[in-house]
């Protein structure tokens, strides 16, 4: 059975950093993506980062230049490096991966809170 165990989150002030990583269990066969996805309350989730298996990544606008996408070899770890936090990124952040074959898989997520 595949999990992904999203790992990372905390409290931050303003302008700090975080890593946040995910990590898959399971046998996930023909992966297309991997990515991280957002959402705050009274907000509907959004896409943070991706990465596919080529290696091309695509930001949302709101993150580009300070948080940064990446996987191992394997494809089995993304992570999301993120610099220069506001407030506006807080959220509960989730790792996504897509498969060839349409298989999509969560994580359940990990909570960042950017606050003074």
């Amino acid at each position: 059975q595949v999990q992904l165990l999203e790992s990372g989150g905390d409290l931050v002030q303003p302008g700090g950093s975080l890593k946040l990583s995910c990590a898959a269990s399971g046998n996930i066969v023909g992966i297309y993506s991997m990515g991280w996805y957002r959402q705050s309350p009274g907000n509907e989730r959004e896409m943070v980062a991706t990465i596919r298996v080529n290696g091309n990544t695509d930001y949302s606008d709101s993150v580009k230049g300070r948080f940064t996408i990446s996987r191992n070899k394997s494809g089995s770890t993304v992570s999301l490096q993120m610099n220069h936090l506001k407030p506006e990124d807080t959220a509960l952040y989730s790792c996504r991966i897509r498969t060839y074959a349409g298989a999509d898989y969560w994580g359940q997520g990990t909570q960042v809170t950017v606050s003074s």
